[in-house]
């Protein structure tokens, strides 16, 4: 739906209210909360329940949530690199290729430290190092590469001319 000629409407409530929730579960269980804790555990649970409702609405959801808007396939990828390269780079309203396979990365690091959290909880892995330390690798990962995700959106939006920052708050892209 376009509000006027350089304004489309494109991330829907569901998803804007998904993405700082799992922000926050993310940041808060990451800098502010105690390994290990139940509180630690519990909103692990939770992020872990935001996953799964987002790839339920990437089936159901809006035109701009669904997968299939921007499911980054190799055809895809390869067009958008080359726009890229060439110093072009294609608009898309929704998720360019690039960062739909960076939010899909993001998606599958916090559903993996779910399984490896849950795992820890569990009578036949209790106190398993190998298993503690790989959830502390997957969430490094995942603060590593969400931190590229932010970055490459603000990059992003000064090569596209819009703020796509403020689109995840409105829902509304911008473009100037």
């Amino acid at each position: 739906m376009q509000d006027d000629s350089n304004s489309v409407r494109v991330w829907d409530r569901f998803v804007r209210v998904f993405h700082w929730s799992l922000v926050s579960c993310v940041l808060v269980n990451y800098f502010l909360v105690e390994d290990g804790e139940t509180l630690h555990q519990w909103i692990g649970y939770a992020a872990s329940a935001l996953v799964v409702m987002r790839i339920v609405w990437g089936f159901i959801g809006s035109a701009h949530a669904r997968f299939a808007d921007f499911f980054p396939t190799p055809a895809r990828l390869r067009r958008h690199w080359a726009a890229m390269r060439s110093g072009r780079p294609d608009r898309h309203d929704g998720h360019n290729p690039l960062g739909a396979l960076m939010m899909l990365t993001l998606l599958a690091l916090v559903l993996s430290l779910g399984v490896t959290g849950f795992m820890q909880t569990l009578d036949a892995f209790w106190g398993e190092e190998w298993l503690q330390e790989l959830h502390e690798v997957i969430a490094s990962a995942l603060i590593l590469l969400a931190t590229l995700h932010a970055a490459a959106a603000i990059v992003m939006g000064r090569i596209e001319r819009t703020n796509l920052v403020a689109a995840m708050i409105t829902g509304v892209k911008r473009r100037g």
